[in-house]
């Protein structure tokens, strides 16, 4: 058995109040971490984003409390700041990374603990790549879209000056993208399942932060009315399972009758777009469903 520390690490404000699974994030990845730290940020006075966490119960979970002080300034750039604040208190060999929105599933997480532990010595090898499930409007639906990334950094190994990059969707080092390894395990991201009057302010939220608060007014005032997820006919069916620790969340799903499941779609999405359309069909029926017309997000170490 290889001595190998695993450290997991994410960043969340007003994370109960807008809907995201944060305590299920964290609990997904617990088991094969031997400490997880998040970086809670100063919501809302009627946020309970810390509360939830510290409900777990695990002694490996330790929160960083955090204000969001420059956030019109760094727009989305303060969530690489925040994640870097958990990530730099991470004492890891390996720091793996979750967000207030993304799951892993429980069958993936031996996958994870093996191959980290087969390239530990390999230091070709900075990060390790997960497949994403982009799931929309329910937990039935997801993306099989060239709109939607297929594959993110979401293990990095510690020590090397990796850090968390624009708006914390991937990581760098020293500027330049990771050498990797598709590890093949999946997360599970559900960041655009959410009742439709939530995601109307969670999408408030995020413009705001990347554009600031002028803009997101003027595209949705405060936040009144609810999010249209368009149609989801063309949005293929989920014939997978779940993880475990989201059989309680998505039991409260209860906004079905609020989703057009056939016809014309009345709004358009990027991925609803001409050209994504097109890259899409591409890549699943003549690319083997291998979606390789984007931005790679890290350069593929072979053999390893």
């Amino acid at each position: 058995m290889i001595d190998m520390k695993i450290s997991g690490f994410s960043f969340c404000r007003n994370a109960a109040k807008l809907y995201y699974p944060v305590a299920e994030s964290i609990r997904s990845v617990l088991p094969i971490c031997d400490e997880f730290i998040v970086a809670v940020g100063k919501g809302d006075p009627d946020d309970t984003t810390r509360e939830v966490i510290e409900a777990i119960g695990d002694p490996k979970i330790r929160i960083i409390d955090t204000e969001w002080t420059d956030r019109e300034k760094l727009q989305g750039w303060i969530h690489s700041q925040q994640t870097n604040i958990a990530l730099n208190a991470c004492s890891g060999d390996w720091c793996l990374y979750v967000q207030s929105d993304e799951v892993v599933h429980e069958k993936d997480l031996p996958l994870i603990q093996r191959r980290a532990e087969a390239l530990m010595d390999d230091r070709r090898v900075e990060g390790l790549a997960f497949r994403y499930l982009h799931f929309w409007g329910d937990y039935g639906h997801v993306h099989r879209s060239h709109a939607w990334y297929p594959t993110e950094i979401r293990m990095i190994r510690n020590g090397m000056g990796i850090q968390s990059f624009r708006s914390a969707q991937s990581f760098r080092r020293e500027g330049k993208r990771l050498r990797g390894v598709d590890i093949g395990a999946e997360m599970f991201h559900y960041g655009w399942v959410r009742p439709p009057r939530l995601m109307r302010v969670k999408s408030y939220e995020m413009i705001h932060t990347h554009h600031g608060k002028q803009r997101a007014e003027e595209l949705h005032g405060q936040s009144a009315g609810v999010f249209n997820y368009g149609s989801l006919e063309q949005i293929p069916p989920f014939a997978g399972t779940h993880p475990a620790v989201m059989k309680e969340w998505i039991a409260r799903f209860d906004w079905g009758d609020q989703l057009q499941y056939t016809g014309p779609s009345p709004v358009r999405h990027r991925h609803d777009q001409p050209k994504q359309r097109i890259l899409t069909w591409i890549e699943q029926n003549l690319l083997f469903g291998r979606m390789r017309l984007g931005t790679k997000p890290f350069r593929r170490v072979w053999g390893a």
